[in-house]
């Protein structure tokens, strides 16, 4: 994960303006306290928006001799309410026992873009480290994701945990399980808490962020083609070609842009069942770049598991306050 943050290009924060929270870089044992907020688009049910990727992995680079094994993600097109052509083929793997450990490693992995205040810094930023705006985005992973929804299910909650006056923090605890990051201890506060004038000066100042802008722009034709032809490619265990594939999608760290995705592609064997890359992956930690989606754009999928109860939830509280 910091090899992977690294390689943004942006700073230890996870972007250039700072203004991504980079929680995955709190020390085992700390905490962070975070006030969510609603999302400006208010034609979203939720305060959070799903953001699904699919990593392709390839041998190393092509014409590079000491090259290793290189990802490149590329956005699922079901994050658009749209057919994917990359899981169209995955999801027939796992009718075959032989390949769905494939399948699993070329399975959409989703994180979730929230915004909010830190209310209490875990990770020690300096003054001169935060950005003006206070108001902060998190890029939020399927564990801590899974705590944060469960307050939706709560018959006993009484107003959203986004509500400025009767709204609840969140504390982000980091602690260790099996090597791997572990959040599961974070909790939601039982103590409601009115925003401070402060906070609501810097909402009124700056605005609320509209999440759907920091999802990755949607892919064109040209760009689908392209997609499939990695795809492919991955699959066959191929190196990564930046002349063909690097105008549209490139490992992170890398800057140069060109590629001809016209250019005629070498033949390609059948593919092979692969080794399952089954490491946990909790935090994406690579920033997303904000770019203007496409207006008639679905909305996104909503998370699996729970989310109707979720929403009719959400439903009674709004009525509730009515």
């Amino acid at each position: 994960q910091a090899s992977e943050n690294r390689g943004t290009g942006g700073n230890s924060q996870g972007g250039g303006d700072n203004a991504i929270y980079a929680h995955w870089n709190i020390q085992e044992g700390s905490n962070a306290r975070i006030r969510f907020l609603p999302d400006a688009d208010t034609k979203n049910t939720f305060f959070w928006a799903e953001r699904a990727m699919i990593k392709l992995e390839f041998a190393g680079i092509k014409g590079e001799t000491e090259s290793k094994k290189t990802m490149v993600q590329v956005p699922c097109m079901e994050m658009y309410g749209e057919t994917c052509p990359v899981l169209s083929e995955v999801r027939a793997w796992f009718k075959d026992p032989a390949l769905e450990d494939m399948g699993r490693k070329y399975w959409k992995k989703r994180s979730y873009i929230f915004q909010g205040f830190v209310v209490e810094d875990g990770l020690g930023e300096k003054t001169e480290e935060q950005p003006e705006n206070p108001i902060r985005r998190f890029i939020i992973g399927p564990q801590i994701f899974t705590s944060i929804r469960a307050a939706l299910v709560d018959p006993e909650l009484e107003d959203l945990p986004t509500d400025f006056v009767h709204g609840l923090d969140y504390r982000m605890k980091k602690g260790s399980k099996g090597g791997y990051a572990d959040y599961s201890t974070s909790t939601w506060s039982r103590r409601e808490r009115p925003l401070s004038d402060v906070e609501q000066a810097a909402i009124k100042t700056h605005g609320l962020f509209n999440l759907t802008d920091f999802l990755p722009k949607k892919p064109g034709e040209v760009e689908l083609k392209v997609m499939k032809e990695m795809f492919e490619a991955s699959v066959d265990g191929e190196p990564y070609d930046m002349e063909r594939w690097g105008q549209y999608f490139k490992p992170a760290g890398m800057s140069q842009n060109t590629g001809d995705p016209q250019k005629p592609a070498a033949p390609r064997s059948a593919p092979a069942p692969a080794a399952s890359d089954d490491a946990p992956f909790d935090v994406d930690t690579t920033p997303v770049a904000k770019s203007t989606p496409a207006p008639s754009a679905p909305k996104a999928e909503a998370p699996a598991g729970g989310d109707s109860r979720a929403q009719d939830i959400l439903a009674m509280i709004r009525n509730r306050q009515k």
